[in-house]
């Protein structure tokens, strides 16, 4: 039996773990945490622990599972550079698992953008839509940043260079380097996720669209089953799925 953990239990995500736990015979919620409750008072009861808190807060609770000895999903995003890089240089103390999102619908996404960025070569201009509803307080969202990343990694371009969000005024000519992306946001849009690859005579579009948080739920709670059988390290939901 796995014993989880929940960290951000109050929100929209922790709500469908909470609900979706149900449906997972080997695996026991032990305990629901919101902003103000004290991870560290029961973290000793559980193998893992599924974050989904803030930004903010995130750093702290693995730099608490590391002293622990416990593993991490993480789901959380919205990160700053320097957050990014406290959480990362935990993985030599504990399992964990990064990532922007937990689908495998979205993470086929990802695999079919690296290979059709591939396969279509530098002719193809690159734009990145994404959509989600209007409580979300980040953008671009983690998923379109984790898209963005594939293509210029493909691309061997720096994005802090190429990106071009959103366009405006005499901007003059579309260069073959930059890579759009668009955000936006309005009702209860779960997610989705548009990636676009034009080029002089036909288009190429790779689309996913989410309309239930469940399937974020399932896949970071098969993660968090996955993790805990594995060595101190990070990983992401590629590494899950077997994909790599």
């Amino acid at each position: 039996m796995t014993k989880v953990i929940i960290t951000g239990a109050k929100g929209r995500m922790g709500a469908a773990l909470i609900s979706c736990a149900k449906n997972f015979r080997d695996l026991e919620i032990v305990a629901a945490i919101g902003r103000n409750d004290d991870l560290a008072a029961v973290i000793a009861k559980c193998d893992v622990v599924i974050d989904f808190s803030a930004h903010t807060a995130t750093p702290g609770i693995v730099e608490l599972c590391a002293k622990n000895k416990k593993s991490i999903v993480i789901g959380t995003t919205g990160f700053s550079e320097t957050e990014k890089s406290a959480i990362v240089n935990r993985q030599p103390a504990i399992p964990m698992v990064l990532a922007t999102n937990f689908s495998t619908g979205v993470n086929t996404l990802f695999w079919l953008t690296r290979k059709a960025a591939e396969i279509l070569g530098n002719d193809f201009d690159l734009e990145v839509v994404e959509m989600h509803h209007r409580l979300k307080k980040d953008a671009p969202s983690g998923t379109a940043t984790t898209l963005l990343e594939i293509l210029g990694d493909v691309r061997k371009v720096q994005l802090a260079e190429a990106l071009r969000h959103g366009r405006k005024g005499i901007i003059g000519a579309r260069t073959q380097n930059e890579i759009g992306i668009h955000a936006i946001r309005g009702g209860d849009v779960v997610g989705d996720h548009t990636v676009i690859f034009a080029n002089v005579g036909e288009r190429v579009e790779l689309t996913h669209k989410a309309s239930s948080r469940d399937t974020f739920a399932n896949g970071a709670l098969r993660a968090a089953q996955w993790l805990v059988q594995q060595k101190p390290g990070l990983y992401d939901m590629q590494d899950v799925l077997g994909l790599k």
